[in-house]
């Protein structure tokens, strides 16, 4: 009897502690376009912090637009990703520092091989104070490099998720038909990332402070 007691007290306790995490967390989002959104979602959800990070739409004038809709353009739709992330770990501005320096920030046309509106980098704000502070961010990248910055700040209006063969792509397992044959997601995504030369150029770029690259 006494043991049992002892159980159903450890496991309240244990339950108290869980909720008071919970409640220390302090939640919030932020949505971000660096082009191919399948790289910048596998960049931050390895992030300290950040809780999850979504693929999908937004910054166009279509209602829930599809994937072949955006990439053919005319939809004003940029790929982005929502990141959701615990604020008493990372910042948000730690998290815009890190994703200025993981994209070619001088590019106005698209992302390294992906070309067109739709992959274009942005910082979309919710707020006033998320407006702010991806200005600063931007000012702050901007004197680092040297060079015109053209990643714009935008109001966030609707964020549309992605379909869902494109969450968390970078490492799924199933097999799919590439240019060099058939094979699993996650080397298929790998493949990708290099042929398009995505860490040379933002390494070139950004030298030491480059993000992400290995």
């Amino acid at each position: 009897m006494v043991s049992k007691t002892l159980a159903k007290i450890l496991i309240i306790f244990i339950g108290a502690i869980s909720t008071h995490n919970t409640l220390l967390a302090e939640i919030d989002k932020v949505i971000v376009a660096g082009g191919c959104f399948w790289c910048v979602e596998a960049d931050f959800e390895g992030l300290d912090g950040v809780k999850e990070a979504i693929s999908g739409y937004t910054g166009g004038t279509l209602k829930n637009p599809s994937y072949k809709e955006v990439v053919q353009g005319g939809t004003g739709h940029y790929e982005a990703v929502e990141i959701e992330f615990d604020s008493s770990v990372i910042s948000l501005d730690k998290i815009l520092y890190i994703f200025l320096r993981s994209v070619d920030v001088t590019d106005d046309g698209g992302q390294f091989c992906d070309r067109g509106e739709s992959y274009r980098t942005a910082i979309f704000t919710k707020n006033k104070s998320q407006n702010e502070k991806a200005q600063s961010a931007i000012e702050n990248a901007q004197d680092e490099l040297g060079r015109k910055i053209v990643t714009k700040v935008l109001e966030l209006k609707n964020f549309y998720i992605a379909e869902d063969y494109h969450q968390n792509y970078y490492k799924g397992e199933n097999f799919v038909l590439t240019r060099f044959g058939p094979r699993k997601q996650s080397k298929a995504y790998k493949l990708y990332r290099n042929s398009c030369k995505r860490d040379d150029i933002v390494k070139e770029l950004w030298g030491s402070s480059a993000q992400f690259t290995e």
